[in-house]
């Protein structure tokens, strides 16, 4: 059956961390997929205002790059302030993605761990659920927490505990792909956000399952 699926983020590069692999595979399997960026991404660290816009530039045209490269049919973007969101209203984080909701009627969310470190991604993950509202005529059926590299893993205690592993073994080099488009946020190892980093916690997730490479998800709504 043909699905929907939606990638709420809070940052650029954050939906590739989360579940690029697994999106890749259901767009290969014919499902059509979407990404929703929230916030602008770069306005927290220490730039002046011209080097500001200019980063911002290189970073949208990244994220445009990085999404088209598995296929992804819609890119939506909203400018909320990076590592901010606590700043503004709850209820226009969950406005923004009403509106994108109500314009592609997912049958999948994919989005933030509630529990992370970074605020932005604990308040998209309030503004995903309460868009979502299990109302009858709600189309969005399933929604997963993905976990984020540098974020996740960085909160104490350690609390994701994942209980749904798609096999992304055919399509972990299409997620490192889409992760090298961002340029301007990848970063060496040992720091997680690498590309030795993404494709070890595969890895990792791979072994605790009994496949090569996986992607790992806490399931938050799974109506069948």
């Amino acid at each position: 059956m043909h699905k929907k699926i939606l990638i709420v983020a809070a940052h650029p590069d954050d939906e590739v961390l989360g579940c690029f692999g697994t999106v890749a595979r259901l767009i290969k399997e014919g499902h059509e997929a979407y990404t929703l960026i929230l916030g602008e991404g770069k306005s927290s660290r220490d730039n002046d205002i011209d080097d500001l816009e200019e980063e911002l530039d290189l970073l949208k045209s990244e994220s445009e790059e990085a999404n088209t490269t598995i296929g992804i049919k819609k890119l939506f973007v909203e400018q909320f302030p990076d590592n901010r969101f606590d700043s503004v209203d709850l209820l226009d984080l969950v406005k923004a993605v009403s509106k994108v909701k109500e314009e592609i009627d997912p049958d999948i969310i994919f989005t933030h761990y509630e529990h992370d470190l970074n605020i932005d991604h604990q308040l998209t993950y309030k503004a995903v659920i309460t868009a979502a509202r299990p109302m009858e005529d709600e189309s969005v059926k399933e929604i997963y927490a993905f976990e984020v590299l540098s974020s996740t893993e960085w909160n104490y205690p350690l609390s994701f505990t994942p209980d749904t592993f798609f096999d992304i073994s055919d399509t972990i080099e299409d997620k490192l792909k889409a992760m090298r488009a961002y340029g301007s946020e990848l970063r060496d190892y040992p720091h997680p956000r690498s590309l030795k980093g993404i494709e070890l916690n595969a890895q990792y997730h791979g072994m605790r399952v009994g496949r090569e490479y996986v992607e790992a998800f806490k399931s938050i709504r799974v109506i069948k």
